[in-house]
């Protein structure tokens, strides 16, 4: 199992066990367990609805491309902690991960 601890954007705390065999990006497996992510382009690194901020066990992700890095240029509450969901592969590097959903814009 793959465990990582997911806050949403009322604060709320959860702790998930993900199966290693899953075959998803990170925004398709939160939508699995009922993640209210939009997703307006599909998981292309383009409308930033599945932004969120590592706040811990982000030291293994890969680092993020270019798509990734311009899109969230444009988010005025990006740090240099944010990512796009749909840009991580759900696989053992993301194991102790926690992150913070972020709000639309």
């Amino acid at each position: 199992m793959i465990r990582i601890t997911v806050e949403d954007r009322e604060g709320v705390v959860r702790k998930l066990d993900i199966p290693e065999e899953i075959d998803l990006n990170l925004m398709e497996t939160l939508k699995t367990f009922d993640y209210d992510m939009r997703a307006t382009c599909g998981g292309m690194a383009l409308c930033a609805d599945c932004h969120c901020k590592v706040i811990n066990g982000g030291n293994d992700l890969p680092e993020p491309e270019e798509a990734e890095l311009i899109t969230l240029d444009a988010r005025p509450d990006a740090t240099a902690s944010s990512r796009l969901a749909c840009q991580l592969k759900v696989n053992p590097q993301i194991d102790g991960l926690h992150i913070k959903l972020m709000g639309y814009q």
